[in-house]
């Protein structure tokens, strides 16, 4: 029987158990597939939050909330790293040479027309 004390330690294991197990469910399901090195990478939620630096909670999150691309069969998630990868590029934010460039260009523009 697990202590109060000993359930941190307990539910740690449980998680890394769970972390391999769906490692190994991934791998068996790429090779039955014909899913080679050509084909791309298929991430569990555990590799998914290891990817992006973020928790398994987040992960979970932003799944709910329908921002995060994912697969569902049955009661796993699964994760394409290109659609992953993809959806952090159309985050990218414009650095402040650009707003700046951007901003001139514009102004330059409405100039030109007021004149014209």
């Amino acid at each position: 029987m697990i202590t109060f004390n000993e359930l941190p330690q307990a539910v740690g294991q449980l998680q890394e158990s769970q972390s391999r197990t769906e490692r190994m469910v991934v791998e068996l399901l790429s090779k039955f597939s014909g899913n080679g090195t050509d084909q791309e990478k298929l991430l569990t939620v555990t590799e998914t939050a290891e990817f992006l630096n973020l928790s398994v909670p987040t992960i979970y999150s932003l799944v709910h909330q329908g921002v995060l691309p994912n697969n569902k069969k049955g009661k796993r998630l699964y994760f394409l790293q290109s659609e992953i990868t993809q959806w952090v590029r159309s985050g990218r934010r414009k650095t402040l040479s650009e707003v700046n460039s951007e901003a001139k260009q514009y102004i330059t523009n409405r100039r030109e027309r007021s004149q014209s």
